[in-house]
């Protein structure tokens, strides 16, 4: 489908703040008109020092909006309307300034108000001097706002204005156009629009006393990804996680457990779910009389720990009666005989399907960025080539939605 196609009657809301880039804004409004969107705009008062409000206004063939006070433009079209009445809103050029206020909730001039009240998806373009895009406090702004599901676009490394040299040129219009295409895209993707997913990820923390636990090597990277990429196909997820370092994946409801008794009873919580994949590294056993008092060395040697079996989630979701998800998609973590062992598992467990890794010594599976997995059904076995755990849980999240378009 060509972006014309794609394009054709949506609407943007572009946010124009102070920068030499904002002349390459002209330029974007007309290649997006052209394209059949209809574009509104917000001209800061800085914005308004490199490209006039009639410029913006004779591309866009609507009022610009400036003034946060204007009582005119409040009575045709609040903040909070013009907020809400685009498909998305674009900023371009984003501002280190900008940035920074809208990582910080601020609502101190019309275009931050809008932003912070929009409940549409927002695209950023940054352009700013080199240095001020390195700044550990523009990266970490930046990194927030990804994390709240902001997405972006550039910057490109060339020669500024100020004629120093690196990433910080605001994308060329084109370069926008194409990324405002993407959202759109992978918008009109949501095959699994009106389903509801439970994912389960990372370690639990079993407790022996207060300030030691029993715990394993699990990041909960795969566990989240899978999670994010559910999400991004328009799933409704909730995640059940134990104890990361991980951010929350955007769009998903994340419920924080330590325990594997708790993790259980979050799941049982979510249901009912159309599916269920358990991600997580459950503790398979915990201490079954955790002293409530820091254990001390008294020269007696070390303290008995009797263990006591934890509940095995998956096994419990597979048989969970009138409320078992219909697709229950589990992990088996192996140190040999991987697919074998985990076949084995898909039966005993009972779910419909087990993904199977090997997470001996040296694979790095653990805690690393890449994951060699073999998806186990009752069909046989497909086995995937090493790739990032991101790669895994879109191919994971896609195999899922195709089982669902054809039951």
């Amino acid at each position: 489908m060509t972006d014309h196609a794609i394009l054709s009657g949506k609407r943007v809301l572009l946010v124009i703040a102070g920068g030499i880039a904002a002349y390459k804004s002209l330029d974007l409004i007309r290649r997006l008109r052209e394209r059949g969107v209809t574009v509104r705009a917000v001209l800061t008062n800085a914005g308004g020092r490199f490209v006039t409000p009639l410029s913006v206004q004779a591309l866009t063939e609507h009022t610009v909006y400036q003034d946060l006070w204007s009582l005119t433009d409040e009575s045709e079209m609040g903040h909070i309307q013009l907020s809400r009445a685009a498909d998305l809103v674009v900023v371009a050029p984003a501002t280190a300034d900008l940035l920074a206020r809208m990582a910080a909730g601020m609502a101190d001039d019309l275009a931050a108000t809008v932003l912070l009240a929009t409940d549409k998806p927002v695209l950023v373009a940054p352009a700013m001097n080199v240095r001020m895009w390195q700044h550990p406090a523009t990266q970490a702004n930046m990194a927030l706002l990804e994390r709240r599901g902001v997405r972006r676009v550039g910057p490109n490394e060339g020669v500024m204005a100020c004629n120093e040299y690196g990433p910080g040129r605001m994308s060329e219009p084109m370069e926008i156009v194409d990324a405002i295409a993407a959202h759109f895209a992978d918008a009109a993707h949501k095959p699994l629009a009106g389903r509801r997913a439970l994912v389960t990820s990372g370690p639990t923390h079993e407790p022996i006393d207060p300030v030691r636990y029993i715990a394993n090597r699990s990041s909960g990277k795969q566990g989240h990804a899978i999670a994010g990429a559910l999400a991004r196909l328009g799933a409704a997820v909730t995640l059940v996680s134990g104890p990361t370092r991980l951010p929350d994946p955007p769009g998903c409801a994340v419920v924080p457990i330590e325990t594997a008794r708790e993790m259980l009873a979050a799941c049982e919580a979510a249901l009912p779910a159309d599916v269920a994949v358990c991600a997580a590294a459950v503790a398979d056993w915990r201490v079954a009389g955790a002293s409530d008092r820091k254990l001390k060395k008294d020269g007696g040697g070390p303290p008995a720990l009797a263990l006591a079996e934890n509940p095995d989630i998956l096994a419990t979701l597979s048989k969970a009666g009138e409320r078992r998800p219909a697709l229950v998609v589990g992990f088996a973590a192996e140190t040999g005989d991987v697919v074998a062992t985990a076949t084995a598992k898909r039966a005993r467990k009972g779910c419909d399907w087990i993904v199977a890794n090997d997470v001996s010594l040296g694979t790095t599976t653990f805690g690393g960025a890449d994951n060699t997995v073999h998806l186990i059904r009752e069909s046989g076995v497909e086995s995937w080539p090493t790739m990032g755990k991101d790669a895994v849980a879109a191919r994971l999240a896609e195999a899922v939605a195709a089982h669902f378009q054809t039951v």
